[in-house]
Parts: C-alpha cells; sequence; structure tokens
C-alpha cells in the first residue's frame, strides 16, 4: 500500500489535482460563456422577429385597422420558435393575440411603464414551461407611442439543450480527469516509481550489512547519478569498514604478538635464571662422577653405571646450554663473514652430529652469492642455521637441501628435507618454547624457538614455508645491508635455486 507521503502521492496532490482543478474552472467558465452567448442569440432571434412585424401592426394601429394587426400577429405566430404574440394599445388594452393568453401584462399599468420604457426582455413561467418575452414599443409617424407588442419564445428546448449539453461538458471532464490520473499514474511508474522501487528493493539488503551489494543504475538522469552516488557511498563505507576489520585483525595480531613476546621474555628469564642455577651444581656432579669412574676398574659394575650417569648429565648439560642460548638477548657481534663457508662449516658440523650418515645434504647457491659476504653475527647464524639443520637431518629420509637466493634487497635461505614433514596441528605452535614432535628424551622443543629468536635479532624472519611438496622447508630472510648491495653485481636477474624435490 502506497504512504500517503509518498513520491506518487505528492504528484497527484501537488501537480494532478491542481491541474484538474485548474481544467475544472475552465470548463465551467467556458459552459457559461456558451450558456450566455446562446441565450443572447435567442433574444437576438425573438428581437428580430419583433421588429419584422414592428412597421405593419403599427401603421395598422394608427389606422385603428384590428384586423390587420391580428392578421400580421397570426403571421408571426406560424414560427415555430414563437409561443405567442400580443399588442396592446397605449392604454394598455390588448389589441390582439396569437397564442396563449400572457399573465404577464394583466394590469394596464405594466403596459404603460413598458411602454414608457421602452425595449425590454423578460424571462417567466407559462403552463410550466419557461419562456423569454420581448417587449418593442409600436410608434406612429410623429414618434409618437402608439403601442406595444410582445413576443414570446418557449425555451423548453433550449433548456433541454443546454441541460443535456452541462451532463456532457461534466462526463467530458470527468473522463478527462480519469485519463489524467490514468496517464500520471502509469507515466510516473514507467518513468520513476519503477527505478525508485529498485533503489528502495536493492538498498534493504544492504542495510542488513551484507557487502557486495549495488543499486541499479537506471531511469532518468536524476535516479542514475542517485543510483550511482549510493554505489560510490557504499563502495568508500565497505572500504572504510575492510580498513577497520584489517586495522582490528593488525591490532589483535600485535596484541597476541605482545603477549607472546612477554610469555617468552617470561620464559627467557626464567630458563636463564634455572640454566645460571643448575649450571654449577651439575659441574660439581660431573667432575666427580669423572674422577670416580678413573679411579674404578675397567670391569668393574660401578663405572657402567657412572658412564650412564656422565651421558645423562651430558644430555642435561646440554638442556642448560640451549636454556642459555634462548634466554640471551646481548648485542649482536656483527663482522662480516662469508656465506658460502659458514653454510659448509654448519653442514660439517651437522652431518658429524646426525644420527645416520646415509644422508646427503646439497648445499644450491647461485653463482652471484658464491662470494657474498654477510655483516652479522656468526656465532647466532650458525646457531640458527645448525638448528635448522639438525631438524631437518632427524626427520629427512634421504637428503637434505640448503639453498639461498636473493629477493627485493633481502638473502633467502631454505633449508628442506623430504621427510614426513610437519602435522597441521602441530604448525601454530612449532615455533613455541618446550613445544616438540620428537619422542620424549630426544628433543627439548628449543631449537626452532632460539633460531627465530636468533634471526630476529638481525632483523629478519623465519617461517615454515607452506607449498613444499614433500617434507618440510624453513626459510630464513635476512635483510641486506647497504654495503652488502653495492657490492652485487646483477647483469641479469638471479636464477632461482633448484626445487626441493625427493630423489
Amino acid at each position: 500500500m502506497q504512504r500517503l507521503g509518498s513520491l506518487r502521492n505528492a504528484v497527484l496532490l501537488f501537480v494532478l489535482l491542481p491541474l484538474l482543478g485548474i481544467l475544472v474552472v475552465v470548463g465551467m467558465l467556458g459552459l457559461r460563456e456558451l450558456e450566455g452567448q446562446m441565450t443572447r442569440r435567442l433574444q437576438d432571434d425573438i428581437e428580430l422577429v419583433a421588429r419584422s412585424i414592428r412597421l405593419p401592426i403599427a401603421a395598422a394601429m394608427v389606422r385603428g385597422d384590428t384586423d390587420a394587426v391580428q392578421e400580421a400577429l397570426d403571421s408571426v405566430f406560424q414560427i415555430d420558435q414563437v409561443f405567442g404574440a400580443y399588442v396592446y394599445d397605449r392604454a394598455g388594452a390588448r389589441v390582439a393575440t396569437s397564442g396563449p393568453r400572457s399573465p404577464l401584462l394583466e394590469r394596464r399599468r405594466d403596459a404603460r411603464e413598458l411602454t414608457a420604457e421602452g425595449t425590454q426582455g423578460s424571462f417567466e413561467e407559462r403552463r410550466g414551461r419557461a419562456v423569454f418575452s420581448f417587449f418593442l414599443p409600436l410608434f406612429d409617424a410623429a414618434g409618437q407611442v402608439v403601442g406595444l407588442l410582445q413576443v414570446t419564445r418557449d425555451l423548453s428546448r433550449f433548456q433541454d439543450y443546454l441541460e443535456r449539453l452541462r451532463w456532457l461538458g461534466s462526463s467530458a471532464l470527468g473522463l478527462l480527469a480519469v485519463v489524467f490520473v490514468l496517464v500520471v499514474l502509469i507515466g510516473h511508474h514507467r518513468a520513476v516509481g519503477r527505478h525508485v522501487r529498485g533503489l528502495t528493493g536493492a538498498m534493504e539488503p544492504i542495510g542488513t550489512g551484507e557487502s557486495g551489494l549495488r543499486v541499479p543504475e537506471r531511469g532518468p538522469d536524476e535516479l542514475r547519478r542517485l543510483g550511482a552516488s549510493i554505489n560510490a557511498m557504499i563502495a568508500r563505507w565497505e572500504a572504510s569498514e575492510q580498513r577497520l576489520h584489517d586495522q582490528r585483525a593488525r591490532e589483535a595480531q600485535l596484541e597476541r604478538e605482545l603477549r607472546q613476546s612477554e610469555k617468552l621474555a617470561a620464559i627467557g628469564r626464567l630458563a636463564a635464571g634455572l640454566a645460571h642455577e643448575l649450571g654449577t651444581p651439575l659441574g660439581s656432579v660431573a667432575g666427580r662422577a669423572q674422577r670416580a669412574a678413573r679411579q674404578l676398574p675397567p670391569e668393574a659394575p660401578a663405572r657402567g653405571e657412572l658412564t650412564q650417569l656422565l651421558a645423562e648429565l651430558g644430555r642435561v648439560e646440554r638442556i642448560v646450554r640451549e636454556l642459555l642460548d634462548f634466554a640471551r638477548q646481548g648485542v649482536l657481534n656483527r663482522r662480516s663473514v662469508e656465506l658460502t663457508p659458514l653454510i659448509k662449516g654448519v653442514v660439517t658440523r651437522s652431518r658429524q652430529a646426525a644420527p645416520r650418515g646415509d644422508l646427503q645434504v646439497e648445499i644450491a647457491l647461485p653463482e652471484q652469492l658464491a662470494e657474498l659476504t654477510l655483516d652479522v653475527d656468526p656465532l647466532r647464524l650458525e646457531q640458527a642455521l645448525g638448528n635448522l639443520l639438525d631438524n631437518a637431518l632427524q626427520a629427512a629420509t634421504h637428503q637434505v637441501w640448503i639453498s639461498a637466493e636473493l629477493a627485493d634487497d633481502q638473502l633467502l635461505l631454505r633449508v628442506a628435507d623430504d621427510g614426513p614433514g610437519v602435522a597441521p596441528e602441530a604448525v601454530e605452535r612449532l615455533f613455541e618454547p618446550f613445544f616438540t614432535t620428537k619422542p620424549v628424551g630426544q628433543g627439548t622443543g628449543l631449537g626452532l624457538a632460539v633460531a627465530r629468536a636468533a634471526i630476529a635479532e638481525h632483523g629478519g624472519q623465519l617461517w615454515l614455508a607452506p607449498e613444499a611438496e614433500q617434507g618440510a622447508c624453513f626459510l630464513i630472510a635476512l635483510p641486506l645491508s647497504g654495503a652488502t648491495r653495492a657490492t652485487l653485481s646483477q647483469p641479469e636477474p638471479l636464477a632461482p635455486a633448484p626445487p626441493y624435490r625427493s630423489k
């Protein structure tokens, strides 16, 4: 249902109704003017008839020839438009009559007054019928009034015609009003209404917050511009919502990272305290056990027990050392280090400590990076690479790859293996301290955390590449210093390292 304040009702109220009012007023004035012209035409016709017989009747009145007067009246009465004709003498007495008796001049004083006043017309009702009477004085040759002529005409047919004319005019006005209303309603629907409904219909789902919707840009220029403005406003609103969403996501991420940093800092402080507190007694216990083992003969059962005790103490010392590495937050001891010897040294040490000797380690370095020099802390970078390589050698089936390439003023180092990879449920917690996927007793869960901390101290990043086809692939991104970038000569783009595929 259309509301009272709708655009369609406003058009009907402020446009169509005034037009219809003007049309009705003009129609009524036109009908009234037409009636007035027809009435004047009727009076002119009666006056013309009266003047046509005026002279003969006046001459007969001067002669006193009543028969001639009656004959002239009878000739006028034969005209269809004439209802009656009457002649009065100067005193108001009726001289001759043709047609129904006229009640208008029953008194002689009326005739005398009309004779003195001259030409005059009046309307009256006779026998239930409206008639018009025209009075014309009769003069002799000297200009003296000798009598009065009255000619009447029947107005019933004239009034019937006027009634039909009024009815036709009213019907025409009513029909024209209906046509106007239909034209306005249909025109409003075709030109404006359907497009406005399209706009409002499209705005309803937009108001619920659903994104990606737009209003149609159809209709007249004004509505198209309105639709375009609404769409531009919606686009700006969606962009603002997206920016707000991204900002909230960034704030949430920063908050999570802050909490993680606070947690790691607390764990680091705890680890440093435990390492320092445990270091001295562990060293003392290890020394005493070694002295006791040397004093026992080789075949003594206690010597074997002490050997196992020393192995476990070595494992505890390694854990304490990892705790100290994780808690270390000192200033980096940067110096220039060649990339190739650094990687080869890490590979040599990790191969010596690997649980299997049949694993292959492939180093893939582009020629442009063969003599690359880095400004890093070699101990911390070797520690990070060593931890990643140790994990890869423990997880690999046959082979491990180490590669390097340049990308956006950064050095990308990859350490990949052809092992079973990382379980999806472990990816999120992979770099958490003390989280490990290895069996109990084979890992402390600090290797990746220490590696990430060391890379972060160099302003870089460490993450697990999700696109590895088999096994696991860890990436290190280290920013290059200005001096290092200046020494690189790149006549052609650097070729990427070979893909990490199992052989």
